[in-house]
């Protein structure tokens, strides 16, 4: 697995997250829960992993669509 997106906008994350499972490429996210950490106040990124084979097609679909990619 590798990580193609950080951010701390969990909105960013979705639009992410939905746009590659729309192509057919598997997302796992890290760091869901960690506001309980945090106290809620949005400091620390969610991680986005797709698995190695994907992850080209990944990034140029974060790309194309004006999202943060992670090299």
């Amino acid at each position: 697995m590798l990580e193609i997106m950080r951010s701390t906008d969990p909105t960013e994350i979705a639009f992410a997250s939905a746009l590659l499972s729309g192509e057919g490429i598997e997302v796992f996210e890290l760091d869901v829960h960690m506001s309980v950490l945090e106290g809620s106040i949005g400091i620390l990124p969610r991680r986005l992993l797709v698995r190695r084979a994907d992850a080209f097609e990944a990034r140029v679909v974060l790309r194309d669509n004006n999202l943060p990619v992670t090299e």
